[in-house]
């Protein structure tokens, strides 16, 4: 199931609220979730993680495997 996420707007900010209500959700290249590790240490399909409001608690997601995708492989 890979529905479509809407236009996202890349806000920065100095500081977060304490406890933020947001899922952390993690963005990656491709739908593989994996890739080899750079120099930095960093795997190289992981490209951020973005914060998606939500009145569910983190886990609730995380359980489910909820990760965004730049493209989806058929």
């Amino acid at each position: 199931m890979n529905p479509p996420l809407p236009v996202v707007w890349f806000k920065p900010v100095l500081s977060l609220p304490k406890p933020d209500p947001r899922y952390e959700a993690p963005l990656y290249k491709t739908s593989e979730r994996a890739g080899t590790l750079s120099t930095t240490g960093h795997s190289t399909n992981f490209v951020l993680p973005v914060l998606i409001p939500s009145n569910m608690h983190s886990e609730f997601w995380i359980v489910r495997g909820t990760a965004l995708l730049t493209q989806i492989t058929d």
